[in-house]
């Protein structure tokens, strides 16, 4: 009999070959470039749809990561096809940087400047540098870098980390685009930690040591900033002297957390830093398996106590790779090999959409009816479902 830890693996990777693959690279816009950024929960394709720049490099990083596991040509093809699109239009020849969005034949529909949304470039350049090996796009990457770190780190020091939303020419603006839950923070965990993965994979290719200085950085934020030890989770949203603004468990965020910074950490190779993070990552993981885990899946969030029960896409999709990344941590904690395990089984069962030319609902009430949200939007996307098959894959070998 297949033991847990083979079906899932098996099942996760046909899901991705026959189902994530294929959608994707039918959302790929042959005629103006780039991918089509709208499909409806009617499933009625909007050609016209604005084109979120956030959302091409997360279907450039899927793409190329794809081809890495995979080695298929047709997935180096669709990544360079999204590569072509980010190059040709995505960046601001005269300011530098990435715009937030694009009209669909590619003209700039959002020129703001958000960190967040360099971060997401960098991500995927850095792996369409492994899989193409194409210096110009590793040169790329290295211009978005320097714009980062330019433009958008806080001058209160390297303990202050990156302010987030700016007008095109990179003065300081509103940070309204990650923002949520009725307060307007000049700092979020969200883009730190996003921040924190694209220079974990730019690292990983250069093995530049700024760059690795950068993640110590931000490692020293995480635990000194945004963890709450005596809440066992991070904190969301801040001032810009990473004051917190709400009281918020954002479940997805934290199990995601958990493994990217031992994902970082692993990267980086310093045994300081890994001492220092490891428990900070293991009670995440814990305190999530506690709080949030339940009727097979994760809960969104909880503000103020009151917890919101919608099932989201994305956050399933991160706690199967937290928990399975936990587990390989301790091997003794079988529960959270159950954990990734079952979760997947609810993704299987009610988060796939089964409907011909759809792929996941974009979430789900507490009853596991789907939520008429759009299939694709400027933030649904493979980066988070796809990523999750290739670690399964990885963790799991093949």
């Amino acid at each position: 009999m297949e033991s847990g830890k083979s079906r899932l693996k098996t099942e996760v990777r046909q899901h991705l070959t026959e189902h994530i693959i294929p959608f994707w690279q039918g959302m790929a816009d042959r005629e103006n470039g780039g991918f089509y950024g709208y499909l409806g929960y009617d499933l009625k394709l909007d050609k016209k749809a604005v084109k979120g720049c956030i959302l091409n490099s997360r279907i450039l990083w899927f793409f190329s990561n794809a081809y890495l596991a995979l080695g298929e040509e047709s997935l180096l093809e669709s990544a360079g096809h999204a590569f072509r699109f980010l190059r040709d239009y995505c960046l601001d020849r005269e300011y530098g940087g990435v715009y937030w969005s694009l009209d669909h034949k590619g003209q700039p529909e959002d020129d703001t400047k958000h960190t967040y949304n360099q971060a997401f470039a960098i991500y995927a350049l850095s792996s369409y540098y492994d899989a193409s090996g194409e210096e110009e796009v590793l040169e790329i990457a290295r211009d978005l870098y320097r714009a980062v770190e330019e433009n958008c780190k806080d001058g209160c020091g390297a303990a202050n980390g990156y302010r987030e939303a700016f007008t095109r020419d990179f003065r300081p603006a509103e940070n309204d685009k990650l923002s949520e839950n009725g307060v307007m923070a000049e700092k979020t965990m969200n883009t730190l930690l996003h921040v924190f993965e694209a220079y974990t994979e730019f690292y990983r290719v250069t093995k530049d040591g700024d760059i690795a200085d950068r993640l110590r950085e931000m490692l020293d934020i995480m635990a000194d900033k945004i963890y709450n030890p005596g809440l066992g989770r991070q904190e969301v949203f801040f001032d810009r002297f990473w004051n917190p603004l709400i009281d918020l468990y954002s479940y997805g965020h934290d199990i995601e957390t958990a493994w990217l910074a031992d994902r970082g950490l692993e990267i980086l190779d310093d045994a300081a830093y890994t001492e220092r993070l490891a428990p900070i990552t293991e009670a995440i993981t814990e305190h999530i398996f506690r709080r949030a885990y339940t009727d097979h899946s994760l809960v969104n969030e909880a503000e103020n106590g009151v917890v919101d029960t919608t099932r989201v896409w994305w956050v399933q999709a991160e706690a199967v790779v937290g928990f399975l990344n936990g587990y390989q941590k301790h091997p003794e904690k079988q529960e959270y090999l159950a954990a990734a395990e079952d979760i997947w089984g609810y993704i299987r069962e009610h988060l796939i959409d089964k409907r011909p030319g759809s792929e996941w609902y974009a979430g789900l009430d507490k009853d596991r009816n789907p939520i008429e949200k759009p299939i694709v939007d400027p933030w649904k996307c493979p980066y988070h479902n796809g990523r999750m098959c290739l670690e399964v894959m990885r963790r799991l070998g093949g």
